[in-house]
């Protein structure tokens, strides 16, 4: 029997940051690969029973994926594939609901037509888990929360095995997540791996061992971590706010503004609809083949 072909999209959270390895990154993705397919009995000694590639890259948002991982990723034709991604798109001033589900229902799409498991994830917004002041993280987690809906949407559409990782206790355990406080440490990567597999092996789709939720590498000491914020963590949030900081400040202002009207209901009710148009726009797309 040849192995299980498993295959990672996405962007930072499935490249692995937040838990090196010496010096490299594994992830959530390799910690769970090991699981998917136990080895059979009678195997060739030092045989694989899964082949798994990681085509992840950290930073990418969902236009990469369509554009680059997607066809890299048809070619090696997976039995499972993960497809998390969308966090970047949020931190961009380009961000457009409508293109994000129309990106995403195509490469769900493209999976879905190969017979691939499809794994998908929503997940938490990064302005809460960043710690930002309220004004500016709510126009963030409002975004991610129309992200998130669109995903849950789709993962319906194509029977994907979906993971409830916008929620939970898991958010707000510090020791999960790594320096930076926007991608998990090597526990959170695990506590993302196990509660795959648990699914995975509920639906009958993983025969392997689950990983274990115990890291294996201690976490970074206090000093580590400040030293990652003072130079890398810097540039990172350099390279982010010369992108989003000017449109956040007015996307803050205009919150606070509805806030001291009484009317943040509105901005909420304007997201819906937005993630409503985009869904039914997919809808009639899907209809015109037909109707031709």
């Amino acid at each position: 029997m040849r192995p299980v072909r498993f295959v990672a999209l996405g962007d930072s959270l499935t490249e692995g940051v937040g838990d090196p390895v010496g010096e490299g990154r594994r992830g959530w993705a390799a910690l769970l690969a090991d699981g998917l397919a136990a080895e059979p009995e009678g195997a060739v000694k030092g045989a694989k029973a899964v082949e798994f590639t990681n085509l992840a890259v950290s930073g990418a948002q969902t236009r990469d994926v369509l554009e680059r991982q997607l066809p890299a990723g048809l070619e090696l034709r997976p039995d499972v594939v993960s497809v998390v991604v969308g966090v970047n798109d949020t931190l961009r001033c380009t961000f457009d609901i409508h293109a994000v589900a129309a990106r995403l229902d195509t490469v769900y799409a493209a999976f879905a037509e190969q017979g691939a498991v499809l794994l998908t994830a929503c997940l938490p917004d990064p302005g809460g888990t960043l710690g930002l002041p309220g004004a500016l993280a709510r126009p963030l987690a409002r975004r991610q929360r129309a992200v998130n809906a669109v995903v849950h949407a789709l993962s319906e559409r194509y029977g994907a095995v979906h993971l409830h990782a916008c929620e939970g206790a898991w958010l707000t355990d510090r020791a999960m997540w790594s320096a930076d406080r926007l991608h998990p440490g090597e526990r959170g990567h695990r506590q993302l791996a196990v509660r795959f597999h648990a699914l995975l092996a509920e639906a009958g789709l993983a025969t392997g061992r689950a990983p274990s939720p115990e890291p294996e590498f201690p976490a970074p000491t206090t000093s580590a971590s400040l030293w990652w914020l003072a130079t890398a963590g810097t540039g990172w949030v350099a390279r982010r706010c010369t992108d989003l900081l000017p449109q956040l400040l007015t996307l803050a202002a205009d919150e606070m503004r509805h806030r001291a009207r009484g009317t943040s209901a509105r901005l909420d009710l304007r997201a819906s609809a937005a993630v409503s148009a985009a869904l039914a726009a997919l809808s009639v797309a899907e209809r015109q083949p037909d109707a031709a």
